[in-house]
């Protein structure tokens, strides 16, 4: 019903960029539910970083990414995008995009590795 497929996302040296894209399955879903970005480094939990609201379509984005990660949709594709710029060191986790009940969520994607070496 929601599922959600990831795709981006690699190895990039700091200071380069990448895009993640998260297709949603359900089309319902992709309009009226929130939807989020969050990630996983290593020994470390679960972070939220950018949230877009369900039917109002308010943007958030945590601290840690604030003014060099920016997230946009295609409606026509069901698709959420990350752009993520300006990319650090400790920016390298695993990435997974979600959607509705934020933040524990009801569909998440596959997750994607993303490395930033120095």
């Amino acid at each position: 019903q929601g599922q959600l497929v990831q795709a981006g996302g690699g190895s990039v040296q700091a200071g380069g960029s990448l895009r993640l894209s998260c297709v949603v399955s359900d089309g319902y879903v992709f309009r009226s539910c929130a939807l989020g970005w969050y990630r996983q480094a290593p020994g470390q939990e679960r972070e939220s970083i950018s949230r877009r609201g369900g039917y109002d379509g308010t943007i958030w984005y945590a601290d840690s990414v604030k003014g060099r990660f920016s997230i946009s949709q295609d409606d026509a594709k069901n698709t959420l995008y990350l752009q993520m710029n300006s990319l650090k060191t400790e920016d390298t986790a695993v990435y997974y995009c979600a959607a509705c009940r934020l933040p524990l969520g009801d569909y998440w994607g596959q997750g994607t590795q993303v490395t930033v070496s120095s």
